[in-house]
């Protein structure tokens, strides 16, 4: 029975930091080989970055691109290296070459290209099967064929084909992005498809954030009988080195009874004859799956983290009102930067609460992050001041609440431009779906770190923040108080909207699964309440498209997610 080494570089890379890229890469590579690593896989377009959306319609960056993949081949010796990039002749393609010994044995052209949800795959690329016909790569004597990402998930696709010709080992790498769920769904389909090809099956993640995106990482590794054998880290960089035994399983799919992995031909390009010999044979490394809450909370960590780091970005300024939003969003950031790299602003008005300035400022001092309090006051008077002859005779009302939160905003950017600190806002999903924010007010700021957190899933994510603490760090009343955005005496949310309780089940069925008005009443719903809710949710759509980018988590996210045209007549 064979051994194969295979190392797994579950990387981070930045979208355009060719130079960067490549000397992540080149490091792993040197960690492989020196580790008597058989292969290394790195992830989908490893030496760009993943998406570069626009970029590879730049031919300087796809030459470019090109050169650093030459590069990396350059450097290697025996270990095979299995390395993404754009290649390029007529047309352009999402590919993956094979390198050892110095040259490019062999290039992989991606064939099935998604073109849903956040991907924008066909806009950029040609589809392999027109280009290039299937090929195996013996590598230590092991014959092993390679996808990328949307290959493996199709049961009748690549892997499949590559399987029916007699591939012992096959290698996907991929730029999966994270949502909410996916991980246990991902390793349920490749557990399905070593079975159904009885091929032993490497799948290599990229990690880190990327403007919405975040990346799990959470490589694996299948054996032939769908067994797991080893799974990386979520949400951190890591070099997995995995032995794995290589069993004869020809009989296997002779016997098959469903006869579609008889075996076909296909050439191979022979790397290597026989698999580095090591007398010490490594014990397979199975990460632990994170619970649901840990898992959400470290995506939004590390979205947050490589957006402000990635963009050149030290320092996060908050405004922190005492209540729920705020409060976690001071958590993310101080785990994600730093509590020295974060400041808190406490921007009372004549409507702030004694509890909500003394929560606001336990809270600072809890997490260890700076502090400070400006007053609103001397502008809204201002402001209320100018406007009088205008508004003469007119009773106060939703004009004034804004006016309150755009003073906020202009106060919290005064601070960004004169430090340097990006503003990160604090709204949560369901305040985004429904409207329930000030456009040029609390939507100001550079990064949205909750957007596509819903709001009751918000106060789970602040109890796990003292649970995992062991203490109060986020101050109880926080968590209990009715929530209000305190423009006008006496407020509360529920004054303006359903409980949360009620209305984020029907904007997950709206926003998230597609659902009509008709359809969710149809589930039990109050209609009038649903006809409402999502009457909200279509003319707040304006006000979304000027929000800043965030962490996507969900199933459907706003942004590039959920394309829905500002003006249309639909009501379902």
């Amino acid at each position: 029975m064979t051994v194969l080494r295979v190392a797994l570089a579950q990387l981070n890379p930045t979208v355009g930091d060719l130079k960067g890229n490549l000397e992540k890469m080149c490091n792993a590579y040197d960690r492989a080989e020196a580790a008597g690593c058989d292969i290394v896989a790195f992830p989908e377009l490893s030496t760009t970055g993943y998406p570069p959306e626009d970029l590879v319609l730049k031919p300087g960056f796809v030459a470019d691109n090109l050169d650093a993949l030459a590069t990396l081949a350059a450097r290697t010796g025996r270990c095979a290296a299995v390395v993404g990039f754009v290649d390029q002749d007529r047309d352009l393609y999402n590919a993956a070459a094979v390198c050892a010994n110095g040259e490019i044995l062999g290039k992989y052209h991606k064939r099935l290209l998604p073109n849903t949800a956040v991907f924008d795959e066909a806009r950029y690329f040609t589809p392999g099967y027109e280009s290039d016909p299937l090929e195996l790569y013996v590598i230590g004597g092991v014959k092993v064929g390679i996808s990328i990402c949307e290959d493996i998930w199709s049961p009748f696709g690549p892997v499949a084909e590559q399987a029916a010709a007699g591939a012992e080992l096959s290698i996907n790498i991929n730029g999966s992005p994270f949502r909410t769920g996916k991980s246990v769904d991902r390793e349920r389909m490749l557990a399905t498809r070593a079975t159904d090809s009885h091929c032993a099956i490497v799948y290599v993640n990229q990690v880190g954030g990327q403007d919405e995106l975040v990346f799990d990482g959470g490589s694996l590794v299948f054996g032939h009988e769908g067994t797991l054998l080893a799974r990386a880290a979520q949400f951190d960089e890591e070099l997995l080195i995995v032995d794995f035994p290589v069993p004869p399983v020809y009989r296997k799919r002779l016997l098959d009874p469903r006869g579609h992995l008889t075996e076909a031909l296909l050439p191979t390009v022979e790397v290597s004859t026989s698999p580095v010999h090591n007398n010490d044979h490594l014990t397979a490394s199975i990460a632990e799956p994170l619970d649901r809450d840990r898992e959400l909370y470290d995506a939004l960590v590390l979205g947050t983290r490589d957006y402000c780091v990635k963009n050149g970005f030290t320092d996060v300024v908050i405004g922190l009102s005492g209540g729920i939003d705020s409060t976690i969003v001071a958590c993310i950031a101080a785990d994600a930067l730093g509590a020295d790299h974060v400041h808190g602003v406490s921007m009372p008005s004549r409507y702030s609460s004694d509890h909500s300035k003394s929560d606001a400022q336990l809270l600072a001092e809890n997490l260890g992050i700076g502090y400070r309090t400006v007053s609103i006051e001397p502008a809204f008077q201002a402001y209320l001041d100018m406007l009088e002859p205008s508004f003469e005779g007119r009773e106060p009302g939703l004009t004034y609440e804004n006016l309150q939160s755009r003073c906020r905003g202009q106060l919290l950017m005064a601070l960004s431009n004169e430090f340097g600190w990006m503003v990160l806002t604090t709204g949560n999903k369901s305040e985004l779906a429904v409207g329930y924010f000030t456009i040029y007010g609390d939507s100001v700021g550079g990064y949205a770190v909750i957007k596509d957190v819903l709001k009751t899933r918000v106060y789970e994510l602040c109890r796990y923040v003292n649970r995992t603490a062991g203490r109060e760090i986020i101050p109880e009343d926080v968590i209990t108080k009715p929530p209000s955005a305190e423009l006008r005496p006496d407020q509360r949310d529920d004054q303006s909207l359903p409980p949360y309780e009620v209305l984020d089940p029907i904007l997950e069925l709206y926003v998230e699964h597609d659902r009509t008005a008709g359809e969710i009443v149809e589930l039990g719903y109050d209609e009038e309440m649903v006809r409402r809710i999502t009457r909200l949710v279509d003319i707040a759509e304006y006000k979304r498209r000027q929000s800043p980018p965030g962490v996507r988590v969900s199933r459907k996210a706003f942004g590039k997610d959920r394309r829905l045209p500002i003006t249309h007549g639909y009501r379902g």
